[in-house]
């Protein structure tokens, strides 16, 4: 939480009249903390400015000091989960990069990490994204958007070096996100289970692998399957 708050703090130096990292950092984590607990429980349209500053432990006018309105504070922790997913899962190790499957086993593994470490965030601009403003609304679908679109190019080199038997790649790529979303978004279901981080990484993995990685397509079992009915008459 003080990283990604540290990082708010340089983002929006502009508009955060609290300049000093040692003062605005750990109120920042206050406010954004309170933010995503009060949001879970109400969700962040019925959450007051009077219930955050209560919650935080400052005062309105402290609040103030940070951002002007709640669409500025949403602006500030969308922005930030939107950056790190990007910075995160476009800077692959080099030597995934060469080898598709290599390079999508890391995208699932990453992706889940990511999610688990940045949870309340992730749950936040999944969960709350109805009852956005319409501009952060559009700034949460192209979020999921930029995702698909990662997984897509790495489907794409795998079609190409003959790694992956797939005809609709970006259709395969938005299949592929809500699996990496239901680990953060169902939480309770898994821990019930008692299916570990790992579990769920190497389930998804070698899911994943067989749909995209079969001999047969989809389009030619169904085809062989309607020729054996008129053979059979036939004979």
């Amino acid at each position: 939480m003080d990283v990604l708050c540290a990082r708010i703090l340089e983002r929006h130096r502009d508009s955060i009249k609290v300049q000093k990292p040692h003062l605005a950092v750990p109120n920042l984590t206050r406010i954004i903390g309170a933010t995503l607990t009060l949001s879970n429980k109400h969700g962040f349209h019925a959450t007051t400015l009077r219930q955050l500053a209560e919650a935080s432990g400052l005062s309105m006018g402290g609040l103030y000091t940070y951002f002007d309105s709640k669409p500025t504070l949403l602006s500030m922790i969308l922005g930030e989960v939107a950056e790190t997913v990007s910075e995160v899962l476009t800077a692959p190790p080099d030597d995934v990069k060469e080898d598709a499957r290599k390079h999508l086993h890391w995208i699932i593994a990453t992706h889940v990490r990511m999610s688990e470490t940045m949870q309340p965030w992730f749950v936040f601009a999944f969960m709350e994204a109805k009852s956005f403003p319409p501009a952060e609304r559009q700034r949460a679908k192209d979020m999921e958007v930029m995702t698909e679109k990662i997984i897509a190019n790495v489907l794409r080199q795998g079609v190409a070096s003959g790694v992956f038997a797939i005809d609709q790649v970006t259709l395969s790529a938005s299949l592929i996100k809500p699996l990496l979303q239901d680990w953060y978004v169902k939480r309770a279901k898994y821990r019930t289970r008692g299916t570990s981080i790992e579990a769920y990484i190497n389930g998804v993995t070698t899911f994943i692998d067989a749909a995209l990685s079969a001999r047969s397509r989809p389009g030619r079992m169904a085809a062989s399957s309607r020729s054996k009915p008129k053979q059979m008459a036939h004979s």
